[in-house]
């Protein structure tokens, strides 16, 4: 059983304030959806549990199984069982898939892994992904598609099985197929191996195949609103807009308007994700 707890954490970027007291628990077997308009500060707050120096933590903690978090290098969060499927899978030349992986599980481990088991892993996470047989002696996401690299994030996860795990946009770039091939993957994964969940979509779609436990709506690097799964309906139906009514919120404070509801489906062909 882990719990990442957040509490009255506020973050800047170059002296720019953009998230503000924000408070949010995730504990194992929980699927926590975050939701809101751009810019809002949905990726900050990820890239910020993961250790993104690119952020500055002026306020607040972040606390894994009663450890310090803020403390703790990127790796050593990673070690922790902290996992970030990132919004733009970066690209590795010269680094193969099957060396980035095997040196990510044995650094969690007491003794490498032997390589039978490795690959034995690794053959299976590829073949639920229904990626490409070569995927393991590829350069890490060089050449690859939008889709490929979203899926080869969760060939990931499936591989380090983290504790919490959070997914930013993975949906963005998958076509419908793929889309419920990677719910698919990651509710097999969730149900193995119960790992709190902290899932940002814009999608309706996604939601409906992960039936996250509780949803937030973070606006103005604020967490809003919280409930559950009728609260993405409501959204996908109506926007935000009744939220800034009924919290007297602003939206022109961050440059946003409210027009737009929730993506309803991928298409047959890849889509490009709200970002």
């Amino acid at each position: 059983m882990s719990t990442l707890e957040i509490k009255d954490l506020s973050v800047s970027v170059n002296d720019k304030p953009i998230l503000s007291n924000l408070s949010l628990t995730v504990n194992s077997g929980e699927i926590h959806a975050l939701m809101g308009p751009n810019g809002n500060g949905k990726s900050t707050l990820l890239s910020t549990i993961m250790g993104d120096p690119d952020y500055t933590v002026t306020h607040g903690s972040i606390m894994l199984d009663g450890k310090d978090v803020l403390s703790m290098s990127v790796d050593q969060r990673s070690k922790a069982g902290i996992f970030l499927a990132m919004q733009y899978p970066i690209e590795i030349p010269g680094v193969t898939n099957s060396d980035f992986l095997k040196e990510a599980i044995n650094a969690r481990r007491e003794s490498p892994i032997r390589l039978f088991e490795f690959y034995r892993l690794m053959e299976g996470a590829i073949h639920d992904l229904k990626m490409k047989p070569d995927l393991a002696h590829r350069f890490l996401n060089q050449g690859f598609s939008g889709g490929e690299k979203k899926r080869n994030e969760i060939v990931q996860m499936k591989l380090l099985k983290p504790s919490i795990a959070m997914l930013d946009e993975t949906d963005s770039g998958l076509d419908v197929d793929a889309l419920k091939l990677v719910a698919d993957a990651i509710l097999d994964l969730h149900q193995t191996a119960p790992m709190g969940m902290l899932v940002v979509s814009h999608y309706k779609r996604f939601y409906d195949y992960l039936h996250p436990s509780h949803v937030h709506v973070l606006i103005n690097g604020s967490i809003i609103l919280s409930g559950e799964k009728d609260l993405i309906e409501r959204i996908d139906s109506e926007g935000y807009d009744w939220i800034y009514r009924q919290y007297g919120i602003d939206p022109s404070n961050n440059g946003k308007t409210s027009s737009g509801l929730l993506g309803t489906c991928a298409t047959k062909g890849a889509f490009n994700g709200n970002l």
